[in-house]
């Protein structure tokens, strides 16, 4: 009974250890888009770590949480679609200003 007193909530059954690595997949991926420098490549690794995490509060039953990952997960990949069907544009003075952070 070690592990019970540090991690009291360990997972049971498959369906409970299934879930929780693809919420911890969806936890990575979502920080990992962060730091992705291809717009596209960015959305589309944001959207299935959303993804990812809204099956999880799906299976916790957390509201909020399914309304926040799904709301992420539909922004991502709606910029996603735009950049692929070439919607997407960003205008010279953007370039301009996007230049002068660095």
């Amino acid at each position: 009974m070690l592990l019970q007193s540090l991690l009291p909530n360990l997972p049971m059954t498959t369906s409970e250890i299934l879930v929780s690595v693809v919420a911890g997949m969806g936890a990575i991926l979502l920080a990992y888009a962060v730091f992705l420098e291809i717009e596209r490549r960015q959305d589309l690794v944001m959207f299935i770590g959303s993804a990812c995490l809204f099956v999880y509060a799906l299976f916790i039953g957390n509201k909020i949480f399914m309304i926040a990952t799904a709301g992420l997960g539909i922004a991502s990949l709606v910029e996603f679609l735009e950049i692929y069907f070439g919607l997407h544009k960003h205008g010279p003075e953007d370039l301009k200003k996007y230049k002068n952070l660095k």
